[in-house]
């Protein structure tokens, strides 16, 4: 090719580059008006459109502007009648309080004329109540004048007349009041104690703190002590008592306080004489079979009074535990003799009162039965005995009249006060029961220091072993009526005093005495 197509080839190359960039211009400056006059008329359409929806939101807030204000005027009517009518209430209110305002202040104001003249009437009081002081003080010095006793001391010498009176007029009204509350439950309850007793009679059983086993020769002695006493420390260690070996002929002194233990100790010691070999060994062999034998024989004994008193369904641990009191004592008096003795006066004052017999006759029987383990547990023997009974099933009325007995517990039942009265008759029957000399002529010094310590007592004497105590009282002293009063105190200071089994009765004596001598 050559140089100059070439050149002409590139010249016409750029001509047509340039028409094509002219013609491209052209096109996009048309397309760009065409894209301006649609835009115009979009928007121009627009405006119309939002012109119209205008008015027509206008229109429609125009409709609802005008039914809400409808609305409001309605309402607005509606509370003004509200209004007016309680405008028209509180104004008839206010009328009525004007009208009661008016009597108010008419009754006020005849109040304070009704004041003024109670004033005038309290001033008009004054001075009469001033004029009757200066009369009775006038009237009043006058009397001390005529009488020489001042206001004081008349007052004093009246209140004592009074006092007198009155204390002799409530004797009279105590005196009175008691013969007539025991014209009936005196009598009765004699009628039943004296039945009981009479009905009853029961055998004494006293039993002491030592007991003596007979040897067969004197050389026996020395078997029993043993190589150096080896035979007699095992025989104290399994029985629990003392044996006393002293120069009493052919005797051996067992000394123990539990009964129980002494009878067992006796049994074997007997069978190991009658054996004729006592060695450690054997002395616990022997005393282990005792045992035994003596726990099935408690239990007969057990079943035995059952057997006496009427009594069944026991528990056979209490069976077990009624053999024992057959070796307890209390006040030298046998404890399942006394129990069995309760039990028949329980049943005989029960059926005299129309009551259960057999039930009072259970209590009676079982009403001591703390006593049987009271030296293994704590506390008084009737709590302990309700506390078994109620272990082994019994009743909460038979729980309670155990309890009750010895006022542990107050009694609450029939029931209750039955065993209490049996167990008193029974320990204060005459022979039941003894004490030591010394503490018997202490009870009796203490028991008439306390009724010579009463103003008006002259003299007084224990008799009846202390059951009674029968009291002088001096007449110049001491009138009918208040010598009845006199009685009552001395028993109730005895009861705050002093511990005593059963009662004592209270006498009090008042006699006057005229003497003369004829010359």
């Amino acid at each position: 090719m050559s140089v100059e197509y070439i050149i002409t080839a590139l010249v016409g190359a750029a001509a047509g580059a340039g028409g094509g960039y002219v013609l491209h211009n052209y096109i996009s400056s048309k397309r760009v008006e065409g894209a301006k006059d649609l835009a115009d008329r979009i928007l121009e359409e627009a405006r119309k459109d939002a012109q119209a929806e205008r008015k027509e939101y206008m229109l429609q807030a125009q409709d609802e502007i005008l039914v809400l204000k409808k609305e409001v005027q309605d309402e607005y009517k509606d509370r003004d009648k509200d209004v007016k009518k309680r405008e028209a209430k509180v104004q008839e209110k206010e009328e009525r309080l004007e009208t009661k305002t008016d009597k108010l202040n008419q009754k006020d104001s005849e109040l304070v004329a009704l004041e003024k003249r109670l004033s005038r009437h309290e001033r008009s009081l004054t001075e009469k109540e001033e004029q009757l002081d200066q009369m009775t003080a006038e009237q009043n010095h006058k009397l001390e004048e005529i009488s020489g006793l001042t206001a004081e001391e008349a007052k004093q010498r009246l209140l004592t007349e009074v006092e007198s009176q009155t204390r002799h007029e409530s004797a009279k009204m105590i005196r009175q009041i008691e013969m007539e509350a025991k014209e009936t439950a005196d009598r009765k309850a004699k009628e039943v104690l004296a039945s009981a007793v009479q009905r009853y009679s029961g055998d004494f059983v006293a039993e002491n703190t030592v007991a003596a086993v007979t040897l067969p020769s004197e050389d026996m002695k020395g078997r029993i002590i043993g190589r150096e006493g080896r035979n007699i420390r095992a025989l104290e260690a399994a029985t629990g008592v003392d044996l006393i070996i002293d120069d009493t002929p052919e005797t051996v002194v067992l000394s123990a306080f539990s009964p129980l233990r002494r009878q067992i100790a006796k049994m074997a010691l007997e069978r190991l004489i009658s054996d004729g070999r006592i060695h450690p060994a054997r002395i616990e062999d022997v005393v282990k079979k005792v045992e035994q034998e003596m726990d099935v024989k408690l239990r007969e004994i057990g079943e035995q009074a059952t057997f006496d008193a009427g009594v069944h369904g026991i528990h056979p641990d209490i069976i077990r535990l009624l053999g024992q009191l057959q070796y307890r004592t209390s006040f030298s008096q046998n404890v399942l003799q006394h129990s069995l003795e309760v039990s028949s006066l329980c049943g005989i004052m029960a059926a005299e009162l129309g009551l259960d017999q057999k039930k009072a006759k259970r209590a009676g029987l079982l009403h001591d039965i703390g006593k049987a383990v009271d030296h293994e547990i704590e506390g008084p023997h009737a709590l302990i005995g309700a506390d078994l009974a109620k272990k082994y099933g019994e009743g909460k009325d038979m729980i309670h009249a155990i309890a009750a007995h010895h006022e542990d517990q107050p009694p609450t039942t029939i029931l209750a006060v039955l065993v209490q009265a049996a167990d008193s008759l029974s320990g204060a029957r005459p022979g039941a029961r003894k004490e030591l000399l010394e503490n018997y002529v202490k009870r009796l010094e203490e028991l008439e220091g306390i009724a010579t310590g009463f103003e008006g007592v002259a003299k007084a004497y224990a008799i009846q072993a202390g059951r009674e105590i029968r009291v002088m009282v001096d007449s110049e002293r001491v009138d009918d009526d208040q010598t009845h009063i006199l009685c009552k105190d001395i028993s109730q200071k005895i009861e705050e005093n002093m511990t005593y089994p059963g009662q004592i009765r209270v006498t009090c004596i008042r006699e006057r005495r005229a003497v003369g001598y004829a010359k």
